[in-house]
């Protein structure tokens, strides 16, 4: 998602753009393709913005989140993280590697199949979420 498509969402859902917001939203813009928890928002946020405070963060990484402009994972030890939507339809899928933490993305969506099926049944699928665990390149190079 693009800066302009952010403020056409801001503006439909009348969301006012406050400084500690903006800085929130620019940190994701800076880290676009990465899943930040609120804790690392609030770590990048603090250099623009010294006293914002992650109450504040959460607040707003959950509007956001709302009003589909960031995407929520939990990922582990059920710890949310959040990185800017893509407007897809479906969202991606993701391979965690369990030695270094490191989140990668796999854009081919795979389970077009199995929700057609599912359809087929009388099912109507909203979306779905799949996640891998393994070892990156790097760590299994360790292993």
């Amino acid at each position: 998602m693009n800066r302009k498509k952010v403020k056409e969402k801001l503006q439909q859902n009348s969301y006012r753009l406050t400084n500690q917001r903006a800085a929130i939203l620019e940190v994701m813009f800076d880290n676009k393709g990465k899943h930040l928890s609120a804790e690392e928002v609030l770590y990048y946020a603090k250099r623009k913005l010294p006293n914002i405070g992650i109450a504040t963060v959460y607040r707003t990484l959950e509007k956001l989140a709302g009003m589909e402009i960031l995407y929520k994972t939990m990922f582990e030890e059920g710890k949310y993280r959040y990185e800017i939507s893509d407007d897809k339809e479906h969202q991606h899928h993701h391979i965690i590697c369990l030695s270094c933490g490191r989140i990668a993305e796999i854009e081919e969506d795979l389970l077009c199949n199995l929700e057609e099926q599912l359809e087929n049944r009388g099912f109507e699928v909203l979306d779905h979420e799949l996640k891998f665990y393994g070892y990156c390149p790097e760590c299994k190079k360790k292993v």
